[in-house]
């Protein structure tokens, strides 16, 4: 039997079952390559829409499309084998009636074969979420600041600094994990707060931006690696691959312009006559 057919890929009753547990590590991935490095030591690989801003320059996650999700989800479910991969629905495709969140939810899940998708929104998403559950797609919740309401929010800002602002989101979290959500992102929300919400909901709280006593913890893999030249907060750059990518580039320019590039070992020789 091949190793891959050994390997099981981990489920959203899974990552639920994490809660105080083992902390869930999770990363973003839009490649097969990337997904292929990380699938080694993550639980759960996120096809975020992040992608929008970093693969395609865009300022926010706004003008992502279902169709530009499907088709990187493709690419990280080809490179993964172990973690389970979540896919965000992007705006737009989920908010209008519990009726559009099950049809491009069931048609991302078909394409990709994808474990789960994950949604943007507290309480007023809770209805869509338990819909959605009860008819067989798991949902991961996102809430705190949730990116693609940023021209509500009036921009990328923390969310829960001031006590009096801590009521509403608790709220958000109760109706998320209630309504069926197997997990949920809480992002840029104030330590305390988030450390309050864990201890309270009945399922795994994956932070960006908000605390280690959260049950698992995710980033996007760009800006770990320093691929990303701005980045929040929350992020701790784990690599700087940006300058040895740079350096990399320019010494191959420079090996071409010399002509030194290609070299022997790098071009195919005429074939010896036979005999």
């Amino acid at each position: 039997m091949s190793a891959h057919a050994e390997t099981r890929r981990l489920t959203a009753p899974d990552i639920r079952a994490r809660k105080n547990g083992e902390p869930i590590v999770s990363l973003t991935a839009y490649h097969t390559h990337t997904a292929r490095l990380v699938d080694a030591v993550c639980d759960v690989i996120l096809v975020g829409d992040s992608l929008g801003m970093v693969m395609h320059g865009l300022e926010s996650t706004v003008p992502v499309t279902l169709d530009m999700m499907i088709l990187q989800g493709l690419a990280v479910m080809r490179g993964s084998r172990h973690a389970l991969v979540a896919i965000d629905m992007p705006f737009g495709s989920y908010e209008a009636s519990r009726e559009d969140a099950f049809r491009n939810s069931a048609r991302v899940m078909k394409e990709t074969g994808c474990g789960a998708i994950k949604l943007e929104g507290g309480r007023r998403m809770a209805d869509t979420i338990r819909f959605l559950v009860e008819r067989g797609i798991p949902v991961m919740a996102h809430i705190g600041l949730t990116p693609q309401s940023i021209n509500v929010l009036g921009g990328f800002r923390a969310q829960g600094r001031e006590e009096a602002d801590w009521a509403a989101i608790e709220d958000d979290a109760r109706a998320v994990a209630e309504a069926g959500a197997f997990a949920m992102v809480i992002e840029a929300v104030a330590e305390p707060l988030a450390r309050k919400i864990t201890a309270e909901v009945a399922c795994p709280t994956i932070g960006i931006g908000a605390s280690a006593a959260c049950d698992g913890q995710v980033l996007v893999l760009e800006d770990m690696l320093g691929l990303t030249p701005r980045v929040p907060k929350f992020v701790k750059r784990y690599g700087d691959l940006g300058p040895g990518i740079a350096a990399a580039v320019e010494a191959y320019a420079r090996d071409v312009r010399s002509r030194t590039f290609p070299g022997p070992d790098n071009v195919y020789a005429m074939k010896k006559p036979a005999g």
